[in-house]
């Protein structure tokens, strides 16, 4: 079995963006204390269940992003790209109802832009070789 990197541009893009997810995921899953750091998170009193839900973003990031990868289809890069959007559109909602207008949330809102768009981008054709 080899590992399938992909040739045409839009494909690579695509395929780059589920890389980038996996590794994220990866780091968040095995390192949730940095990465609530990171994101300005931290657990509260004698509570620590901010850290398994870290770690279960995590895996969910680290096996979408696998999937896409491993599977390298049309429909993978369609589910990847189209759960970012709604995590984009959801993080807008937020920036909109719950003042959340800090500079890390409009960072992270273009990182899921164009984390989306890339995949999208393939999947609809607007990627071409």
């Amino acid at each position: 079995m080899d590992f399938y990197f992909p040739t045409e541009l839009g494909e690579q893009l695509a395929f780059g963006a589920a890389a980038f997810t996996s590794l994220v995921g990866f780091l968040i899953m095995f390192a949730p204390g940095y990465a609530m750091k990171v994101f300005g998170l931290a657990p509260r009193g004698e509570r620590r269940d901010g850290y398994a839900e870290q770690r279960s973003m995590g895996g969910f990031y680290l096996g979408t992003g696998l999937s896409a990868i491993m599977l390298a289809q049309n429909w993978t890069y369609l589910a990847l790209g189209a759960a970012f959007a709604m995590a984009a559109f959801a993080r807008i909602i937020s920036l909109l109802s719950d003042r959340g207008g800090t500079v890390m949330n409009y960072i992270l809102l273009v990182v899921q832009i164009v984390l989306a768009a890339l995949p999208l981008g393939y999947v609809f054709g607007f990627f071409s070789a």
